[in-house]
């Protein structure tokens, strides 16, 4: 890869030492078993009697039934076709029939973890799974911020997906008449901050005196008043993404640090990949005014969902266009420099884990605030 042209990755490479989202708490709630498939593997997740979270190889080692089929006992799982039981380890303990249960007998697990309502996973090394390096956000957990947690499935390589999310242009376009609110928006706005940093990059941008764009008009009373309206996106490889917008009256005086009658959004978007060709997508858009009003949330999420179809409907064609020619070079153009970086941050990832190290991923420390 060079600064200049960027080949799409369709290897079927992955970073497997790092922290995956995995699934929302929600969906493993009362006894609940997911299927999901986590960088072209069968996993089984699900939440035993105990409370402890469990992520096993979604394949019995006996005939290669799904143990998504099969029943939670307690910790543990039994497999419905032969009666084979397993524990959270993975190691068989029990065989109908069969008092003597040989050592190889079991499946591989995963270590896994909940934080903030995210249940995390790592696919790699098990040695090397430190909790610590898990990135909290805050706002997931904090009671000043409200949002709906989502999940979409996209037909389309994870990378695009965070090519699409390292440059707000895009919103002029793409996003006219949902998130981005005019056309305008690209050709009078710039980065006012480009920051490649050692596990991603951070960007900011302000777009001045303009009328609030449609998401935002439905939340608020007055839809006709001109905003200031700052977005700070902050990218952590190898699939991580945060979103920090604030709008407030035009003329304010935002943009030298004077934030009054401000209103804030925070979104976390988390890229999961499923196999080479397919993500799965977890997000939230919380808000930090109105919270008793449910509604609020509710119209937040309804037009990310609309945004973000109109996003996954492009990706989704580009997928289709790059297999046809996975040699194809992507050129660069200025608002690239962010994701060029991130693929150079990514290729830096792969080459560490080739070489048998662990990959410099997520230095940022669970205690930390994030997005900076």
């Amino acid at each position: 890869m060079t600064r200049t042209s960027m080949q799409f990755p369709m290897n079927g490479e992955f970073v497997t030492n790092c922290w995956y989202v995995a699934a929302w708490d929600h969906e493993l709630i009362d006894g609940r078993k997911l299927a999901r498939t986590i960088l072209e593997k069968p996993v089984l997740i699900y939440k035993g009697a105990s409370g402890q979270y469990v992520a096993l190889d979604d394949r019995c080692c006996h005939r290669a039934a799904p143990l998504s089929m099969g029943r939670i006992e307690g910790d543990d799982v039994r497999c419905m076709y032969h009666g084979m039981k397993f524990d959270p380890s993975g190691k068989c303990i029990q065989i109908p029939g069969q008092d003597r249960i040989p050592p190889k007998l079991g499946v591989r697990s995963y270590p896994v973890v909940e934080r903030n309502h995210l249940v995390w996973i790592w696919m790699g090394d098990p040695a090397l799974a430190d909790p610590d390096l898990i990135v909290d956000y805050e706002p997931l957990g904090d009671p000043n911020w409200r949002g709906i947690p989502c999940y979409m499935h996209y037909d389309a390589n994870w990378v695009l997906i965070v090519d699409n999310l390292s440059d707000f242009a895009h919103l002029a376009f793409v996003h006219t008449n949902t998130l981005g609110g005019s056309e305008e928006y690209a050709y009078t706005t710039k980065p006012v901050a480009i920051e490649r940093l050692e596990d991603g990059f951070r960007v900011e941008r302000w777009h001045m005196n303009a009328d609030a764009p449609p998401f935002h008009k439905k939340v608020i009373a007055d839809k006709t008043a001109k905003v200031d309206r700052r977005n700070i996106g902050r990218m952590v490889t190898p699939g991580i993404f945060f979103l920090e917008t604030m709008f407030t009256p035009a003329g304010s005086g935002a943009e030298t640090g004077k934030i009054v009658n401000a209103r804030q959004y925070r979104n976390c978007q988390y890229m999961t990949p499923e196999t080479r060709r397919s993500t799965h997508f977890f997000w939230n858009y919380l808000h930090d005014f109105d919270l008793d009003n449910p509604n609020i949330a509710l119209s937040l999420r309804d037009s990310l969902i609309e945004g973000f179809n109109e996003d996954k409907a492009i990706i989704e064609a580009q997928q289709v266009i790059l297999e046809a020619d996975p040699e194809f070079n992507l050129l660069a153009i200025g608002a690239d420099a962010a994701l060029s970086h991130f693929r150079w941050l990514l290729n830096k990832m792969k080459d560490a884990e080739r070489a048998g190290g662990t990959a410099p991923v997520q230095p940022t420390r669970s205690g930390e605030r994030v997005p900076a």
